[in-house]
């Protein structure tokens, strides 16, 4: 293993470092290492850098990154996507998909993610056996654990291995070593698929993909890090921290620039949630026996 694995194992960083979470960084790498080649579902996100970074480190040219271009993802993802793998020094597979072609996830039933991963995946195995790789894995973690995610089930029935879930990974630990291995995403905001921004059985097409992306891009010029934009129609529902409502709430400027580019985008309310920013809102519509 190179050396900036070796800096966690070694000198000031190791000393500080907790008892619980070093044995995690024991098992990932021995859990990694026995599976001698194998490709990593790659998002650019916080957990799939993270993991990509150590399955490179532990399995060098053994080791490969594969993603999605898909108009659920920002499209300027794929260029970012294909930065980090530079960086860390894994090849990538890109792969071109129309997920709205795919009619389950058009549907956006609440099995949506289900049925896309599915999909999804299957076509990232059936790539990866051509190479003669049959071990794919993804950054799934404890914390997905405490929200509706029917897309696990597909990773199950696919044999997909998500080496952070079993040995114990938080995103917060992720987020500790990403910063020690100087990972750009070690305080990226989480991403989610774009579908995620609307309610349950609202119909999910490119144009709205892409009204979505231009709403929360005007967040993200305006400086704030941590937000969605939920979509209902002629309403945009948005969520930020609280201590972040102040910040937008005390400018004139800034509201008055949020509301002129969010109806220029077709929206006719322009709301803020005050429960703030949390992951998976749209899951509260979910009956809890669902």
């Amino acid at each position: 293993m190179n050396n900036s694995l070796n800096s966690i194992y070694n000198g000031q960083l190791l000393s500080g470092m907790d008892s619980s979470l070093l044995g995690k960084i024991h098992s990932l790498l021995a859990l990694i290492k026995s599976y001698g080649k194998v490709g990593i579902a790659f998002s650019g996100g916080v957990d799939s850098t993270f993991l990509a970074k150590i399955a490179h480190d532990v399995l060098s040219e053994k080791s490969v990154a594969i993603t999605v271009d898909s108009e659920a993802y920002p499209p300027d993802n794929i260029d970012k996507t294909r930065r980090l793998a530079v960086g860390i020094g894994i090849r990538l597979i890109v792969m071109p998909v129309k997920v709205c072609d795919i009619d389950e996830f058009s549907a956006n039933e609440p099995d949506r993610c289900y049925h896309c991963k599915k999909m999804l995946f299957s076509l990232m195995k059936a790539r990866l056996d051509a190479e003669e790789i049959h071990v794919l894995i993804d950054g799934s973690n404890i914390d997905d654990l405490g929200d509706y995610r029917p897309g696990m089930r597909a990773l199950s029935e696919l044999e997909v291995h998500s080496p952070l879930l079993e040995c114990g990974f938080a995103k917060s630990d992720i987020r500790n070593i990403s910063r020690m291995l100087c990972l750009p995403t070690w305080n990226m905001q989480s991403s989610a698929c774009l579908a995620s921004r609307f309610p349950y059985g609202v119909r999910i097409t490119p144009e709205l993909l892409e009204k979505i992306w231009k709403a929360e891009s005007v967040l993200a010029e305006m400086g704030f890090l941590r937000f969605r934009v939920r979509d209902h129609g002629d309403i945009a529902r948005i969520e930020i921290d609280s201590g972040d409502m102040k910040i937008l709430l005390s400018s004139e400027d800034n509201r008055k620039k949020l509301i002129d580019r969010l109806k220029d985008l077709g929206y006719t309310y322009i709301t803020l949630d005050l429960q703030g920013y949390r992951m998976g809102s749209m899951n509260e519509s979910i009956p809890s026996e669902s």
